[in-house]
């Protein structure tokens, strides 16, 4: 059993960002706009650094690519850049706007949905093929959403808008090949903290002034958002968008366990099954990348 490097770098995105919540609970004084704020100038600033400065050379060598492309080919990869960011930006600003104005459970029950949407989307824009069996993997994975949203089916729209800014981030980037998956990033991100610049004097409150808010904004930046989409990235060279999508579940899972084990949460009957049941469609959707031995697919 041997994994090609873009599926354990999506694995390891996702068992990456089931641990965020360790970072995002000793903030939750703070005010959730001004996180987001300051997770993202702090994303930009350090990828600028990166991009102009280590990777200089990187820059100059993409730029050259890009130079030397089609007028055509240059507008679908600057459209598809500044997509992604639009979409990030879409993403985070829903999730936060839920979050603190809808409810708790419908802005963790987006990424539950998340990946059911981005196979679905896949599927039809990227005509993404599903044998018999991974369809059964999405149908156990739309039971298990069924059942952990009896709690609160009447702000499943909600969750809809929040998952379906990510679906489409993912299978957009899809497409969005040929450059440094970083350099893409970071134009990505620095766009997104452009487009934030003019509502921080608005919304943002008084500048925080303890040493643990900004430990923790530069611990989110860089291992719970700069590494984990790079890694994304990088993964939709080698793997499909359904795939990823499937693999997303790994998130809520691992946060999940985080809640019960660390943050000692109580849990019922219906999430038990239907945790059970997202486990089992992540096993049966990659079952033949975990027993492949000769399929190019899972072998480097």
């Amino acid at each position: 059993m041997k994994f090609s490097k873009y599926f354990l770098a999506a694995l390891g995105s996702f068992l990456l960002w089931g641990f965020f919540s360790l970072a995002l609970k000793p903030l939750q004084d703070y005010a959730s706009l001004d996180i987001l704020f300051y997770r993202v100038f702090f994303c930009a600033a350090i990828m600028a650094v990166i991009s102009l400065g280590i990777r200089r050379k990187v820059l100059k060598d993409n730029w050259a690519i890009f130079q030397q492309r089609l007028p055509s080919e240059k507008r679908k990869t600057v459209f598809l850049t500044l997509l992604g960011g639009s979409l990030l930006i879409a993403n985070w600003f829903f999730f936060i706007y839920v979050m603190n104005h809808v409810s708790v459970n419908a802005a963790s029950f987006a990424y539950l949905v998340c990946p059911i949407m981005t196979t679905v989307v896949a599927y039809f824009l990227l005509h993404e093929k599903l044998t018999k069996l991974q369809w059964f993997a999405v149908l156990l994975s739309v039971i298990s959403c069924v059942l952990l949203s009896m709690h609160d089916a009447g702000h499943i729209w909600y969750s809809l808008i929040v998952a379906s800014s990510y679906s489409f981030y993912l299978v957009s980037q899809r497409n969005n090949t040929g450059f440094d998956r970083f350099l893409i990033l970071s134009i990505q991100i620095i766009f997104v903290a452009l487009l934030l610049i003019p509502f921080y004097p608005i919304y943002s409150e008084s500048i925080p002034t303890e040493f643990s808010f900004y430990a923790l904004i530069t611990v989110i930046a860089i291992v719970f958002t700069i590494i984990p989409l790079f890694m994304n990235l990088y993964a939709l060279q080698g793997v499909n968008s359904s795939t990823m999508g499937i693999l997303l579940y790994l998130n809520p899972l691992v946060t999940f366990v985080v809640a019960i084990c660390y943050f000692k949460e109580t849990i019922d009957l219906f999430q038990m099954i239907a945790y059970s049941l997202i486990l089992l469609s992540i096993f049966i959707f990659n079952i033949n990348q975990i027993f492949a031995k000769n399929s190019k697919a899972a072998l480097e």
